[in-house]
């Protein structure tokens, strides 16, 4: 409720004249977004239980079987039920960070291929915001619905996870070796040319508005067409980024939360980043070798699992990865073209 209203907020009171979003605000909703995570981090740190109703030693163990065998070691060790607990938060709330971390890190990488949709369709850039908004509220449901349908499919096939490491380390392979300059123009996706040969089509951006209503007809919008493409875009990254949380967990609640989380800090993350994202010229490196990482890992998470492997060994990786991938784009940038 807490996010539905704050996202209210900025569409209702911030958001309700479209605007350029200055630096100055993408900065300002970019540190309330990441003070909200960093508050369900403390949340999931002293009352993470209450997500699943826990109140027995009985049913700690069961959640704990289904969500997070990973700890089942550790807490036969222990006789006290509230230093089981406490065990139990620290892990959901590592597992939530490491989550969170590889989610942005992944939507950094979605910032680029958002800006090629936005400026290949001409889109104004009073218009961006708009777009976004929806774009998010829309990525919310569908990840909604992947989530715990995977997080279902887990508990009754585990050996999907096995599929989804595979998934995940060949996408990091294929994003190392692909070559520079060879991204898709917008208008050439099958999903463009299929709504613009069966819908009504205006020419041009008619303000802010999707659809408008002409001699009795409904005619949409170039902009619903760009958001219906950012909306496939994010199902095309969901299959990247849902497996990887699952790498780190595999609590449904968790794996939503830092999705969400990570997912409304995207539209304001996007003003901030997007006349920088060229600069990060090593970003696809480090995004691939978190793929090739979590792909791994899920491919040996019973191994590692014996090993008393931590959440917070891979937060370690994701965050030095990331920083790496920075430091390394910033001493040795992309030599201009003469």
């Amino acid at each position: 409720m807490l996010i539905v209203f704050v996202l209210m907020i900025d569409l209702l009171v911030v958001g309700r004249h479209s605007h350029i979003v200055s630096t100055k605000e993408a900065l300002g909703w970019t540190s309330v977004w990441v003070a909200l995570s960093m508050g369900f981090y403390v949340f999931l740190k002293y009352y993470g239980h209450m997500l699943h109703g826990i109140e027995t030693p009985a049913e700690l163990t069961e959640v704990v079987s289904k969500y997070a065998p990973e700890i089942q070691i550790r807490l036969s060790k222990l006789t006290d039920f509230e230093e089981m607990l406490r065990e139990y938060r620290n892990n959901m709330s590592m597992s939530y960070l490491a989550g969170y971390f590889i989610e942005q890190t992944l939507s950094i990488d979605n910032v680029f291929v958002i800006l090629l949709i936005l400026q290949g369709f001409a889109v104004p850039q009073k218009n961006y915001k708009t777009v976004l908004f929806w774009g998010v509220l829309g990525a919310i449901i569908l990840r909604f619905i992947f989530i715990f349908a995977g997080a279902a499919l887990i508990q009754r096939f585990e050996w999907i996870l096995y599929i989804f490491g595979a998934f995940l380390v060949y996408q990091g392979i294929n994003i190392l070796i692909k070559k520079e300059g060879h991204d898709q123009d917008p208008h050439d996706y099958a999903i463009v040319k299929f709504l613009s040969k069966y819908l009504n089509f205006t020419k041009q951006y008619v303000g802010n508005q999707f659809a408008i209503r002409h001699k009795g007809k409904v005619f949409f919008t170039p902009l619903m067409l760009v958001l219906v493409l950012v909306e496939f875009t994010d199902v095309i990254f969901a299959l990247d980024s849902i497996p990887a949380v699952f790498s780190v967990t595999r609590d449904p609640y968790v794996v939503f939360f830092s999705n969400i989380f990570a997912i409304i800090g995207l539209r304001s993350l996007f003003f901030l980043l997007a006349n920088l994202v060229d600069k990060f010229r090593f970003l696809n490196v480090g995004v691939s070798i978190l793929l090739i990482f979590v792909g791994v890992k899920l491919l040996a998470h019973h191994w590692l699992d014996q090993m008393g492997f931590k959440p917070s060994y891979s937060l370690y990786f994701i965050g030095a990865t990331l920083v790496l991938s920075v430091v390394f784009s910033m001493l040795f940038p992309k030599k201009e073209k003469a």
